[in-house]
Formats: structure tokens, C-alpha cells, sequence
């Protein structure tokens, strides 16, 4: 699978798992969590090109595509993703919560969801 399709993919999965977390769909919720979590294995599979490619994310029109984007690349793109980040935890909302959490993980130094 290409770069870009799998930066697709978990683009519409986040989406699909906020979607269903609003409608209180658990069971749905977790399905799209995998499947974007299984692009995302690929993706940094792929060393800096797939970090590069989810980059673009970091801009996406949905709140919770682009704060999941950034807490993923906090390493990669410190400045950047933390920008969004705080962005995102002050909209509220479903992804303000994963924001808020990733940024105290950062600060405490205990973060590690993208290790070298």
C-alpha cells in the first residue's frame, strides 16, 4: 500500500472512531481504532518517509484527525504537533481530552507512543 493511502486510512478511521464514540458505539468505535492503528504501524514501518507522510495531517480539516496525527509525531515534529495539540485541548470535545493527556504525557516525560 502507498504512503499516501495509508495516511488515508487512518485518517478516515480517526474520524470513523470519533463519530462512533459520539454516538456511544463502543463495539464500532474500537474496529476503526484497530484499522487506524494498523495503517500507523505501516506508516512507521516506512522510518521518516512514513513520518512525513502522516505529517500532512497536522492540517487536516477535523480536529481529532489532526490532534491524533500530532500525538503521534511529537518526537518527529515536536513544535509543531504541540501547536496542535494545544489547539485541539482548547476546542473540547472528544479529541481535547486524547490532546490534553498526550501534552501532560509529553511534559512528564513518560510519552512514548513513537518510539526510535
Amino acid at each position: 500500500m502507498k504512503l499516501k493511502e495509508l495516511v488515508e486510512q487512518f485518517a478516515q478511521n480517526v474520524a470513523a472512531q470519533t463519530d462512533a464514540i459520539r454516538k456511544g458505539d463502543a463495539r464500532t468505535g474500537n474496529k476503526h481504532a484497530k484499522r487506524y492503528t494498523a495503517a500507523l504501524q505501516e506508516l512507521r514501518a516506512q522510518g521518516n518517509a512514513g513520518r512525513d507522510a502522516l505529517s500532512v495531517l497536522l492540517k487536516h480539516p477535523r480536529t481529532d484527525v489532526r490532534a491524533m496525527a500530532a500525538a503521534f509525531l511529537l518526537r518527529y515534529r515536536t513544535a509543531e504537533a504541540k501547536a496542535v495539540l494545544e489547539a485541539a485541548a482548547k476546542e473540547g470535545g472528544v479529541a481535547a481530552i486524547g490532546a490534553i493527556m498526550t501534552l501532560k504525557r509529553w511534559e512528564e516525560g513518560t510519552w512514548s507512543l513513537d518510539p526510535e
